[in-house]
């Protein structure tokens, strides 16, 4: 019994330090950039754009599809870094149970 009551705190512990790196993630930004940084996104928790800078030579007639596309480079250069940060919070909070693939619970990355 003193085992399960263990086990019990063991898993009380971890689902506040899962519920800790959530609430980190919710907070978590990152920045990308492209074209050698004309263009930056901010991106804060699970995605939201928080700022788009736009360097003023890019706003030039004829200019539109080549900063399309650097934005969406941004936006993928600042979620990749997003993810990165987030996916590390999670292991830490994980610890020893990252990786496991236990029958019955989701996989903890």
């Amino acid at each position: 019994m003193k085992d399960l009551n263990a086990l019990m705190q063991q898993a009380q512990a971890m689902q506040q330090k899962l519920q800790d790196a959530q609430a980190k993630m919710a907070e978590t930004t990152a920045e990308g950039t492209s074209g050698g940084g004309l263009v930056s996104i901010a991106l804060k928790g699970p995605g939201e754009i928080t700022s788009v800078k736009i360097d003023d030579s890019l706003m030039a007639p004829g200019e539109g599809e080549i900063l399309a596309d650097l934005i969406v480079a941004a936006h993928a250069d600042a979620k990749r870094k997003l993810d990165e940060v987030n996916n590390a919070l999670m292991r830490e909070a994980a610890g020893p149970m990252a990786g496991m693939n236990i029958p019955g619970m989701p996989k903890l990355f």
